[in-house]
């Protein structure tokens, strides 16, 4: 995992190298200060007998602005890498697991709701960045002022210096399991973040149905479990993190108590004489060191810390990059798709691999080019899968799927793609004009060739009564147009891409018969050679089709023109006339 996230460090390598390199100058300079003090008090402040010596407080007190200044530059330096390393990291995740997403077929994604990838996109990678800057200094920092300061101390009075020894253990230990104890609740709450996401997304998305059955209540006290529940993980992390700080003091205090003490005593023993005991100097350096060595030690303990937070983010990014896609273009990949003739040879298709029941069986139909399909079924029949097989979104479990008399999974899937249109069910729109969204189609498309479409898809009419007619800013989702405009807009987006088979799944629901007919009548005109297949749940949207497959419970009933299905179909029949019934089929 750990080789992984490092080789997203990429063009940042010098950085990553140069923080560390910059905080061993930063660090080596404190660990000078506290000696050069101890100097300046007892050859400058107490030289010459108490008398003070004017001449080694200049000379160590220059030496001391000296240090610091290198000791600031230093860190000035070793934090500017540090932050520029940190920031190109996490932009090089967040480009190669972006990139790594839309190279995900259809049951990738199934795999990961979108709320997690969000989450991981954003959440988890702020966290990684965020251990990986600490770890570049703190981790650096904190085992180097430990090391100095520990040699410094030792140069100074070997057997006081053992006092630190006898406190590491019991830091050590607190550390440890205050660390083993937040671990697994920082896990979970990542996973909580999942949900919450996915709360937000769902309220937002259908924020016009909350408010229209007034379930505002409803949706906030379900964001407010969720939300509590990670307020309650939090609380209790950080519960136990608090414990640090006075584990820590305790520490420092304990042992600046104990080695002033001993100290004190050496000093008046020893007449403030280095040569026989201490000094003044040194006592104070001494205590100056205890501080930096168990300092040194809570960095490395929030360190680990941070570490352990972002441990959870890090696997589950991994698990991103390595998620392999399991649809691919093969070796010598086919690009030419001779034409938009459609076969499926005893087609048996699942969503989940081991799930009990096919949601298609044995589906074994030939489509010929320029062919207009119509599909018929009740919900959850099977119509929306059959059709997503036919670009290769998801892979078949038994049998074949051909365009073009060649197995799909033979073809590049761009070139597969390219040749096959399709107006979802969920229509889609993204922020920008109208003109951008149609030209999703095609990028290099005319305005002439653009307002053509239109024409064809019955869109023309509507956008020309906008100010900025094509050029009408589209908000996201399309939320600044209805229902049946945001269909039409579609279809003709679609028609841009000129297709060798194009596929509506029930793409005309919001628009009226009329408009219906109209539209199927400009695809005659102005794609005749195109495969076109028509889900529908009215007749009328498929009676002149030239083949209509009925389904039911994923497997096909029947085929045929209009007046066959008539006179053998029953489900076509009961479909038919319900929806005639009373004189409601006008067309």
């Amino acid at each position: 995992m750990i080789r992984k996230l490092l080789a997203r460090v990429r063009e940042y390598k010098r950085q990553t190298i140069a923080t560390p390199l910059f905080m061993v100058g930063e660090v080596a300079m404190e660990a000078l200060i506290p000696m050069i003090m101890s100097w300046m008090i007892d050859r400058g402040i107490q030289g010459n007998d108490g008398a003070g010596n004017m001449g080694n407080i200049w000379l160590y007190g220059g030496l001391l602005l000296v240090t610091a200044f290198i000791s600031l530059a230093s860190g000035v330096m070793s934090g500017r890498m540090a932050a520029v390393a940190s920031a190109g990291f996490a932009r090089n995740l967040r480009h190669d697991m972006y990139y790594r997403i839309q190279d995900y077929s259809f049951s990738n994604i199934d795999k990961f709701s979108t709320s997690s990838i969000i989450t991981r996109l954003t959440t988890d990678v702020t966290n990684v960045q965020n251990s990986f800057q600490m770890i570049l200094r703190m981790a650096v920092r904190a085992p180097l002022t430990l090391i100095f300061s520990m040699i410094m101390a030792m140069t100074i009075n070997a057997r006081l210096s053992l006092v630190f020894v006898l406190t590491l253990p019991v830091l050590g230990f607190g550390i440890y399991m205050i660390m083993t104890r937040t671990h697994p609740i920082f896990k979970r709450v990542f996973q909580t973040y999942d949900k919450l996401n996915n709360v937000v997304q769902e309220n937002l998305r259908g924020v016009r149905v909350v408010k229209s059955f007034v379930r505002e209540d409803y949706e906030t006290d379900k964001f407010n479990k969720i939300s509590g529940s990670i307020y309650k993980d939090f609380v209790s992390a950080e519960r136990r993190i608090a414990l640090m700080n006075p584990l820590m003091m305790t520490c420092i205090y304990t042992c600046t108590l104990i080695i002033g003490w001993l100290g004190a005593n050496e000093i008046v023993a020893s007449g403030n004489d280095a040569a026989v005991g201490m000094t003044t100097g040194q006592l104070t350096s001494l205590i100056t060191y205890v501080i930096q060595i168990l300092s040194s030690l809570m960095m490395v303990s929030f360190t680990f810390l941070m570490i352990t937070m972002s441990r959870a983010s890090a696997q589950r990014i991994v698990e991103v990059l390595d998620e392999e896609t399991d649809i691919v273009s093969p070796e010598n990949a086919r690009t030419e798709i001779a034409d938009g003739s459609i076969d499926f040879d005893h087609v048996n298709f699942a969503y989940a691999s081991r799930s009990e029941r096919d949601t298609l069986s044995d589906i074994d139909i030939h489509i010929p080019s320029g062919a207009v399909v119509g599909i018929l079924g009740g919900t959850g029949s099977g119509k929306s899968s059959l059709v997503q097989l036919i670009p290769r979104l998801y892979d078949v479990k038994d049998g074949a799927v051909k365009v073009g008399g060649v197995d799909t999974r033979e073809y590049d899937l761009t070139a597969l793609r390219d040749s096959v249109a399709m107006v979802l069910q969920k229509n889609e729109l993204f922020s920008g004009t109208i003109k951008d969204n149609l030209r999703w189609g095609n990028e290099n498309a005319t305005d002439g060739e653009i307002e053509e479409a239109c024409r064809l898809a019955q869109a023309d009419s509507f956008i020309q009564d906008f100010p900025d007619k094509y050029d009408t800013w589209i908000e996201q989702g399309g939320t600044n147009v209805s229902g049946g405009q945001k269909q039409r807009l579609c279809i003709a987006r679609a028609l841009l891409k000129k297709p060798k088979i194009l596929i509506l799944d029930d793409s005309t629901s919001a628009v009226d018969t009329k408009t219906d007919a109209q539209i199927r009548a400009g695809f005659r005109s102005y794609i005749p050679d195109t495969t076109k297949l028509i889900i529908a749940q009215r007749v009328a949207s498929v009676k002149d089709a030239d083949i209509i497959i009925v389904l039911d419970n994923g497997r096909v009933v029947d085929a045929g023109t209009h007046d066959e299905l008539l006179a053998r179909c029953e489900i076509y029949r009961e479909v038919h006339d319900s929806q005639t019934k009373g004189g409601e089929d006008h067309e």
